[in-house]
């Protein structure tokens, strides 16, 4: 974080330099408003920026949409002029038509903001949205568009938990203007006005439109667009008050957790006998079906490891790609989070993970980390794993809804059998790397891990993204009960 005097140079020399570049065509009284407006802005913006990583960060989201010709464009354009433009991010790309392979939020996944940072959409779910509700051969009814917005908000509201500020402006403009607007439109701008392929001369589309959007605008900024002037400075106004308002993060708690029983099946560990001729025979079928089910499957598939240390994640999941050709299939091993993805929301890095991903993604560990490993060792605020799971199931729900199926494993074992496994991981020269002082550490909170789990299996264990626990000692076992789990979850869907 830069030092506060480097800071005040910075505003100094961009309040300097806003003096010099104001549009003198201006009548002199808006120029002095609107440069106190832009002294504002740059403060609040450097403040805003400057509040990363401590316990009233957040970052901003801004979603533009509205009637075309009013004006987005033109007030994002006096926005750069009045802040400092190298720290405000535009994404802008054609709409996308909703479809059932990928969630409303994946296309912008990527440039969700970090804390301090402020990125305006033009591009977003809403206008995709309209779009598919304009164009698709079938229309949306009431009910169905009425359920995306309300997947949403909720989606949003998780953004919000996670310190992104979402602001959403729409930019209102008369029929009879927006004609007006249309006759003297530059053709030179008249690409940027056909993203959502509309005729802005069809009274009946223009009308079709307002009414979709008074079905969900309740909580957004609509800004009267006749004025141009004083619609940029609402509009930079209502952003000023966004990014002064910086709250220190909430603190609030469950009054007290009501922690699940402990399920038989973790504490119940079997210690099956099968010789390694039975199992290597077993396991050739068992791999051999599992490698066509999840090649030919029309699905995508994510498959989910957790467990115990040393309980056999990752000899399970060379079993299962052995038949797999690398490029079908992504594994990723989830460890602590970087610096940077420490500054998005939790599951950003989750999200980013699956977009444009291989037909097959692996997690050795994965977004449960919140409400197992982070929840023991104190590495996130009790209200923070505490309302991670409706966010996971959100999250799981949105997958199986676009053609997903999510598998998910816990694999336990007897704390003795893992205390071997550490033995023998110490005395064998390539499997050392395999074994930390973390690891026996993590021994003393044994019983923390088995209330974590309970918890997860209790509030996570969903009709659409069961859990499957693998409670044995034998590691041969283990693998061909994954690999038969795998099977009849896929069968059966």
């Amino acid at each position: 974080m830069p030092e506060l005097s480097v800071v005040s140079c910075q505003i100094e020399e961009l309040k300097k330099h806003r003096s010099l570049s104001m549009d003198q065509s201006v009548k002199p009284e808006k120029i002095k408003h609107d440069h106190q407006l832009s002294f504002d802005l740059i403060e609040a913006q450097y403040r805003l920026r400057n509040s990363r990583g401590s316990d009233h960060g957040k970052s901003v989201l801004v979603i533009m949409s509205g009637i075309e010709l009013a004006g987005k464009g033109e007030a994002v354009k006096q926005l750069r002029e009045w802040v400092d433009p190298r720290y405000l991010h535009v994404y802008a790309e054609p709409p996308n038509f909703f479809n059932n392979k990928q969630p409303f939020w994946q296309p912008y996944a990527q440039v969700i903001p970090a804390e301090g940072q402020v990125v305006v959409l033009f591009s977003n779910w809403y206008n995709d949205l309209l779009n598919t509700a304009m164009h698709v051969s079938k229309p949306l009814d009431d009910t169905m568009f009425d359920a995306y917005i309300q997947q949403m908000r909720k989606f949003e509201q998780d953004l919000k938990n996670n310190q992104v500020d979402v602001i959403k402006f729409w930019f209102d403009l008369s029929w009879k203007s927006l004609q007006k607007r249309l006759d003297n439109m530059n053709p030179s701008e008249e690409k940027w006005h056909k993203l959502h392929g509309l005729d802005w001369r069809n009274k009946k589309q223009y009308d079709n439109i307002q009414r979709l959007r008074e079905r969900y605008s309740e909580d957004w900024v609509v800004l009267d667009c006749e004025d141009q002037h004083q619609r940029n400075r609402e509009f930079a106004q209502h952003l000023l008050l966004a990014f002064k308002d910086l709250p220190r993060h909430s603190g609030l708690v469950a009054n007290q957790w009501p922690q699940a029983p402990i399920p038989q099946n973790l504490s119940a560990i079997t210690h099956p006998e099968i010789s390694k001729k039975d199992y290597r025979a077993q396991l050739k079928k068992l791999s051999r079906k599992v490698a066509d089910c999840l090649r030919y499957n029309q699905r995508k598939v994510v498959i989910v490891f957790e467990g115990m240390d040393a309980a056999g994640k990752g000899g399970a999941i060379r079993r299962i790609v052995k038949n797999l050709d690398p490029r079908e299939y992504d594994i990723h091993c989830i460890a602590a989070p970087e610096h940077y993805e420490r500054h998005h929301p939790y599951l950003w890095r989750f999200w980013t993970k699956l977009e444009n991903a291989s037909p097959i993604s692996i997690f050795d560990r994965s977004w449960y980390g919140r409400v197992l490993v982070e929840r023991i060792e104190n590495l996130a605020a009790d209200f923070e794993w505490q309302r991670a799971y409706e966010e996971i199931n959100r999250f799981e729900k949105d997958l199986v809804d676009t053609q997903t199926i999510v598998i998910k494993f816990w694999l336990a074992i007897s704390k003795d059998e893992q205390e071997q496994r550490f033995k023998i991981r110490e005395e064998t020269p390539h499997k050392r790397f395999k074994i930390t002082s973390d690891d026996w550490r993590n021994r003393a909170k044994w019983d923390d891990y088995m209330e974590s789990a309970s918890d997860m299996f209790y509030l996570t264990n969903t009709a659409y993204a069961p859990w499957h626990v693998i409670s044995t000692d034998s590691k041969r076992q283990a693998r061909l009960d994954i690999m038969q789990a795998i099977l009849n979850q896929l069968k059966a869907e």
